[in-house]
């Protein structure tokens, strides 16, 4: 079993150091960038919100993005995964906003992005974009790896001086 506090411990740190917020959106890591963050003790500080957004339903729902607004624009992509970041922090009105879209296996997804492939977009007073590919069909070690990818870009950016 995963250590969840493990993985989230660094980024709850950092946060709480800084007087910042957070809140997630995620979905083909299913949960557990959010339970990463919330695993750790005095989480209440910084995580606002977070959510599995698994479905277009749940994406009208729960963010009131329209993709028909978005020419162009698919799940599983980094400028979906930007826009999702970027709502999530306006929406929340928090420091930061944390996007995970993906296919996480063991077969890839209606657009054509094989098992093991995810896009991550945090948003905040610094924004990256990337794309991962694991290149694996395992479900659940992607999940990880997914987790593992988006905290670890938040911590990077948490390390970063904060300028006025």
């Amino acid at each position: 079993m995963r250590d969840l506090a493990g993985f989230g411990e660094a980024a709850g740190r950092l946060l709480t150091a800084r007087g910042e917020t957070i809140a997630v959106a995620e979905s083909s890591a299913g949960g557990l960038i959010s339970a990463s963050l919330l695993a750790v003790p005095g989480a209440s500080a910084y995580f606002v919100a977070g959510g599995v957004i698994y479905t277009h339903k749940a994406r009208e729902i729960f963010t009131d993005i329209a993709l028909e607004q978005h020419p162009g624009m698919r799940s599983s992509s980094e400028p979906y995964a930007a826009l999702l970041a970027e709502t999530m922090r306006r929406k929340m009105d928090t420091t930061w906003g944390l996007a995970e879209t993906g296919a996480s296996g063991p077969r890839g997804n209606r657009y054509g992005d094989a098992a093991g492939h995810t896009c991550i977009a945090l948003c905040g007073p610094t924004t990256r974009v990337f794309t991962l590919e694991t290149g694996d069909g395992n479900r659940e070690a992607n999940m990880w790896r997914f987790t593992e990818a988006a905290l670890n870009a938040l911590v990077e950016a948490l390390e970063q001086p904060v300028t006025a």
